[in-house]
């Protein structure tokens, strides 16, 4: 159990520096990070947003972000495996009912995992959402679908499935991840994020009680953090990545990469040229940094207070974080190469992981709404849309 924010911060720090070791590796050889989530579940890192009452440290947005930031400079598919979990624990705060929110509160301090069984690959758009849940006589549900980029389902004590009911609204199932029906086949082969074992979830006919089945339609009829806080944690581990490219790059420069023989300096390091690039580059990643913590300042305060303003304020903030630390970790995993030299191109070094985790990651959604948003909002004062992807 993790008491506070403040040990929330000094576990992610040490887990952190665990993993990064071994990051590159796992990486290189598409091995799935197993042990090293079962060291992170053990730490009770994966509870801290169990709410106080329910017996967890409830600790702040701002925090969460800060652990994911820190998990995500070492290891960006460590990072990204957890990202649904808390959303989906966040589902539960939010429309859970009593009930259920004792129950599944109990199973995450109790060290189980939520995955996620959420997009679909070939319907018209994100969201349309074709898995169906129909009701039985019984009360209970039959599920059905295939889902696609499944993060965490492999790792999983539960999956949530987003769902249509017969009536068309959406729910989440919570699905046991030995329920008869469902499969979890580990078929993901992006050229980033290799390790996330993001494949495909199929359910048949899978029966789920009506006791594990959450209205999350109701999440968006009125001013919600839903998006924000998830996409906050997408920011997270942008901003992750850009930290880890540019320490790997100092690392580099100032250990293996020789000088420029027109510099006339004895090291890489003492170049004027390169150091104003580190400084560019420095300077990214500390905006980066700072946008995000902004971000999650702004999504507490709209959780102590939530109403239309502060909600849109704190998707905007977030949706401004997002774009800025996304550009952000695709400029400093390119410039890697830049500064460090030929040799930083070996692929047995696979320094291009963090260009590949960048550019895989940044993929999740386009910035460039995020920025319609930005701008639509400042010109004319539209409140951005209750769509969970802002």
């Amino acid at each position: 159990m993790i008491r506070d924010d403040a040990e929330a911060l000094r576990t992610a720090a040490q887990l952190a520096e665990e993993f990064r070791p071994g990051a590159s590796g796992r990486d290189a050889r598409r091995e799935l990070p197993r042990a090293e989530l079962d060291r992170l579940t053990a730490t009770g890192l994966l509870a801290v947003t169990v709410p106080a009452e329910h017996g967890g440290a409830d600790v702040s947005v701002a925090t969460l972000a800060e652990v994911f930031r820190l998990l995500a400079s070492a290891d960006a598919s460590l990072a990204q495996i957890p990202q649904s979990h808390f959303a989906y624990v966040n589902v539960l705060r939010q429309q859970g009912s009593p009930e259920q929110q004792a129950f599944f509160f109990a199973e995450v301090l109790g060290g189980r995992r939520f995955g996620n069984a959420q997009s679909e690959a070939g319907t018209k758009h994100l969201q349309d959402i074709r898995t169906r849940l129909v009701r039985g006589e019984d009360g209970s549900y039959l599920l059905t679908g295939v889902k696609n980029y499944s993060t965490g389902a492999l790792f999983a004590d539960w999956i949530p499935v987003l769902a249509r009911a017969e009536d068309d609204l959406l729910h989440v199932a919570y699905v046991p991840a030995d329920a008869p029906g469902l499969t979890v086949t580990d078929d993901w082969d992006g050229m980033g994020q290799r390790t996330t074992a993001s494949g495909t979830v199929e359910l048949a006919d899978v029966v789920v009680p009506a006791a594990h089945v959450v209205p999350h339609h109701l999440t968006f009829t009125g001013p919600q953090l839903h998006g924000a806080i998830a996409q906050l944690l997408h920011t997270a581990i942008d901003a992750g990545i850009a930290a880890g490219a540019l320490a790997e790059a100092v690392e580099f420069v100032t250990t293996r990469s020789r000088p420029w023989f027109e510099s006339g300096y004895d090291t890489a390091a003492e170049d004027p040229l390169l150091i104003q690039r580190f400084g560019e580059l420095d300077l990214r990643r500390r905006a980066a940094d700072a946008l995000l913590a902004t971000a999650a300042r702004a999504v507490d305060a709209a959780r102590a207070g939530l109403d239309d303003d502060s909600a849109a304020e704190a998707s905007i903030a977030v949706a401004a974080a997002k774009a800025y630390a996304g550009s952000a970790a695709l400029e400093i995993a390119d410039a890697l190469f830049e500064v460090s030299g030929t040799r930083a191109a070996l692929d047995s070094l696979n320094l291009h992981r963090h260009w590949r985790d960048a550019r895989t990651h940044t993929l999740h959604d386009p910035a460039r709404w995020k920025i319609q948003h930005l701008g639509r909002y400042v010109l004319n004062g539209t409140r951005p849309p209750r769509h969970g992807l802002l």
